[in-house]
């Protein structure tokens, strides 16, 4: 079968990587895959630089026809199957473009934010979308209602993680502890994401100023983003040798694993957290808020704590609750990277949506 991908975000994060992992793992699969992407954005050379034709077009309002003559030409020049969108913008011109074409449309829904009611829902969702993937779940019931959508036209299908690729080397993992100042019988909690204003970064800061006279429990933030807005917060809450930034880290697996308790406050927009999957194959017991899809591998009292979001005083019990009862750490960790295995691997992704290509890529002359 013939893919092609189209993305207008320009930025490089779990939903490019998705896209990316995806594209590669379906070409294994004996797919022909392609990449529509906004000209310069983060998934343009990572993707060439694995193998793929990638065609940069300027996904724009005021660009749009011209991007979508050019979508329909490739369609042509390519023969493709189907056409699987990402994100707001290119969902409206790639549908177009499909509808144009002929070929079948897959909207492949990343955040678990609301989407726009009215007219927008049934002509993104329904008219120009023949099958809506979502990659958490909640949303699902949402996008159902408000595009009219049959239950047949809607699947959730996470984004899975990929054992083979997540090393993370023990020796590393102790530098790490030490490089923080963090003592073998010390606690460390932290959390790995691209910082914004909805990881819930204030709520981790007032959760570590509310137990700070526990000097064995120690705070890290890895990863960069808009660090600077936070940063500037630790020693005003007296944090100083209690939380660390880190900034960007390339390979961040051996730090989760470095982490006895891993933390993701989101308030906000999270599907199925990549960081909160790794975190669990890695055995780390998890405390996250109920926002997305982060209950759905943050299992409350088995694979970690749920709170709500905006809650410091909830993570502050729930991290004190782990750090006196290392037992416990052990059980949540183990049960953790069990359920990753069962439902969260690449190849479940790959597997289901294997399962949606072949169904609505397949001509109907072919399918009987």
């Amino acid at each position: 079968m013939r893919i092609l991908h189209t993305e207008s975000s320009k930025g490089w994060g779990g939903q490019e990587i998705r896209i990316l992992r995806e594209a590669e793992g379906m070409r294994k699969r004996g797919h022909e895959v392609f990449l529509a992407v906004n000209a310069g954005g983060g998934l343009v050379q990572r993707a060439k630089e694995a193998g793929f034709i990638v065609y940069e077009l300027p996904f724009t309002k005021p660009s749009a026809f011209k991007t979508i003559y050019a979508l329909v030409q490739i369609c042509k020049a390519h023969n493709i199957d189907l056409i699987n969108t990402h994100s707001s913008l290119d969902a409206w011109i790639g549908g177009i473009a499909a509808r144009i074409a002929g070929k079948k449309v897959i909207r492949t829904r990343h955040l678990s934010t609301p989407i726009r009611k009215g007219l927008n829902s049934r002509l993104l969702y329904k008219s120009l979308a023949d099958f809506v993937v979502t990659t958490s779940s909640p949303i699902l019931s949402t996008i159902g209602k408000q595009a009219g959508l049959s239950p047949y036209r809607l699947q959730c299908i996470p984004t899975g993680i990929d054992p083979h690729n997540l090393k993370a080397d023990l020796m590393k993992a102790a530098e790490f502890r030490a490089s923080l100042g963090v003592g073998p019988s010390d606690i460390l909690v932290g959390t790995a994401c691209f910082v914004r204003s909805w990881k819930g970064i204030h709520d981790l800061l007032a959760a570590a100023a509310m137990l700070k006279d526990r000097k064995e429990i120690k705070w890290v933030v890895v990863g960069g983003g808009h660090v600077d807005d936070y940063r500037s917060k630790v020693p005003e809450l007296g944090l100083e040798g209690i939380v660390t930034f880190t900034g960007h880290l390339e390979a961040p697996y051996s730090a989760i694993r470095a982490m006895d308790i891993f933390v993701l406050l989101s308030t906000a927009h999270e599907g199925v957290s990549q960081a909160s999957l790794q975190a669990a194959y890695l055995e780390r017991p998890l405390v996250t808020t109920t926002v997305g899809g982060l209950p759905e591998v943050c299992l409350d009292g088995i694979t970690g704590f749920v709170v709500p979001p905006f809650s410091p005083e909830a993570v502050a019990k729930a991290v004190s609750r782990l750090a006196d009862n290392p037992a416990l750490r052990k059980q949540f960790g183990a049960q953790g990277r069990h359920l990753v295995e069962e439902r969260f691997t690449l190849n479940h992704t790959l597997d289901e949506m294997e399962k949606v290509y072949n169904v609505i890529g397949t001509p109907l002359e072919t399918a009987t």
